[in-house]
């Protein structure tokens, strides 16, 4: 029901400090990731996300991981543990899960160039399934 709808983005704090928010990227095609360390399906599901981050950031793809209502500290171990080089925002107060309707965790919500919303998606998902969902987008100019 978001689809086309102009993407909400709020200033959050970033892993590695200071502020970032889903409007910085605007121009590039976002993939948002709703996450939290205690989800098994998000855990699960990350190391495809990296992947696609890696293999797509050329082609103008960010992959913006948003944990959900945990500390700095846990979403750093996390990301550690999983080398992840995408941006991720500490979202304390879930305002980002609250905007998209996410149901449950992880929720991902893509967003084009313009910042509107193309599809959000609830659960796991395989690096194939994300690949479908964004490689049209990527294709628009």
């Amino acid at each position: 029901m978001l689809a086309g709808a102009p993407a909400q983005s709020f200033p959050l704090e970033t892993l590695g400090g200071g502020d970032g928010a889903l409007a910085d990227y605007r121009g590039k095609v976002v993939l948002v990731n709703l996450w939290a360390t205690w989800c098994a399906p998000c855990r699960s599901e990350t190391p495809a996300l990296e992947q696609l981050y890696r293999s797509n950031q050329g082609r103008g793809l960010v992959v913006l991981g948003i944990d959900q209502g945990e500390s700095r500290a846990a979403a750093t171990k996390f990301a550690h543990e999983l080398s992840l080089t995408y941006p991720i925002l500490i979202d304390t107060e879930q305002r980002y899960g609250r905007a998209y309707a996410a149901i449950g965790l992880p929720t991902s919500v893509l967003v084009d160039r313009t910042g509107h919303i193309v599809q959000g998606v609830d659960g796991e998902r395989t690096l194939a399934e994300f690949q479908t969902l964004v490689n049209p987008v990527l294709k628009a100019q």
